[in-house]
């Protein structure tokens, strides 16, 4: 399946070996180029992000209650007011989560600033699909869960690295706003980690 995986991304990987981001480079490393100890390096440079409060919050299970956590929050709670995404995870069947991260257009610039106040993004706020929680998991959880067709979607590592291009409400992780703390190193480092780890062949620490 991994080699079916990569063959699938090199065949891509060899016809578009750069992609025009909205706000990132796409830029994969030369097939062979990434030995699996820089491969691993990369690994866990993504779960930093992975894990942190940023982005996992979202990623939450079956429950479908988002959570609360980060030096921002004090300890570690769901979240509150009982909010609870369902199985729509845009809290469809109880209250939108529109109803509070709203996607108000104008001034963006001020969107975030206010500590405490609900995040806004210029798309529908929702958690992570059920496939993709990992909140609270280990590094080698979380590693294979991601290299795991059934469980990230079915995507290549480009899918992934494209995702992360285009999903505002990833992007609001190193931009937070309202003294929250952002999630590490950025974008641009992320997407490239991302590229370094699926090249050397998505390796996870219990290979």
């Amino acid at each position: 399946m991994k080699r079916a995986l990569l063959a699938s991304a090199f065949t891509l990987m060899s016809a578009l070996s750069v992609s025009a981001g909205e706000t990132v480079d796409i830029v994969p490393p030369a097939e062979g180029s990434v030995t699996t100890e820089a491969a691993l390096e990369a690994w866990s440079r993504i779960y930093e992000v992975a894990s942190h409060p940023r982005c996992s919050n979202c990623h939450v299970g079956e429950d479908n209650v988002p959570m609360w956590s980060g030096p921002s929050y004090g300890k570690t709670r769901p979240h509150g007011m009982n909010i609870n995404g369902g199985e729509s995870r845009i809290g469809a069947e109880a209250v939108l989560c529109s109803t509070c991260h709203t996607t108000k257009s104008e001034d963006w610039e001020n969107a975030n600033t206010t500590p405490h106040a609900a995040p806004r993004v210029a798309m529908d706020w929702q958690l992570a699909p059920v496939e993709a929680e990992w909140f609270g998991k280990s590094s080698v959880e979380v590693c294979n869960q991601l290299r795991d067709p059934d469980r990230n979607g079915d995507r290549t590592f480009m899918d992934i690295a494209e995702h992360l291009d285009h999903d505002l409400i990833l992007h609001w992780a190193w931009k937070p706003g309202g003294g929250r703390e952002a999630a590490p190193y950025s974008l641009q480092e992320h997407v490239n980690d991302i590229l370094t780890w699926g090249v050397g062949g998505m390796p996870c620490e219990n290979d």
